[in-house]
């Protein structure tokens, strides 16, 4: 052999393993001085060990260290889990469990084909109910700004429409900001002079 032991092939010849490659590491032992060095200290080391006193660890540890490890649980094994605890233990109360999922998935298909068939009711409703909150929504859009800006400006507003609403808002808003950087500005310069 034209190289050292390795730490594997050192551990092999310390625990007296037999085999097909572990008589060429006892050959190299025995012609190497530095390999036999490392194994003899490797012995040292395994002959402290051993007289060192064995102890056992306190009660609970193992549940101490367990609770600070992050195991990871897959997604599928939690949702099993979850579903798990939500099946009943006794036979009947599984049938009578799956009767009942049986019952609410039997009116839910039946009320989908019963939607599917009278679609133009479900258009026209949906369409009635969209309207109807547009309405009460602007009714009280424009009852707030009749409030803060007063009923000139709501004026301006309807016969402007959403484009007139788009314009205010948006003068709104660059005042609301003007109004701040000013005061902070003002706040600025105030802080400057009192140091």
């Amino acid at each position: 052999m034209d190289r050292h032991l390795l730490p594997q092939e050192i551990d092999l010849l310390l625990d007296n393993e037999v085999g097909f490659g572990v008589q060429p590491l006892r050959a190299h032992v025995r012609q190497c001085s530095r390999c036999r060095a490392e194994l003899e200290e490797a012995r040292l080391v395994v002959a402290e060990l051993e007289h060192m006193p064995h102890f056992a660890p306190s009660l609970g540890f193992a549940d101490r260290v367990m609770a600070r490890v992050q195991v990871f649980e897959p997604a599928h094994v939690a949702a099993l889990d979850t579903a798990r605890r939500w099946v009943p233990q006794s036979r009947s109360a599984r049938v009578l469990g799956g009767l009942a999922a049986a019952a609410v998935a039997m009116v839910l298909s039946v009320g989908a084909i019963w939607l599917g068939t009278r679609i133009d009711a479900v258009v026209f409703f949906t369409g009635l109910v969209v309207d109807r909150a547009r309405g009460a929504m602007l009714a009280g859009l424009g009852d707030v700004i009749g409030a803060t800006l007063g009923q000139p400006a709501l004026d301006a507003l309807q016969t402007s429409g959403p484009a007139g609403v788009a314009l205010g808002l948006t003068g709104l808003v660059l005042a609301v900001a003007t109004a701040v950087f000013g005061l902070r500005a003002v706040a600025v310069v105030s802080r400057r002079r009192r140091a």
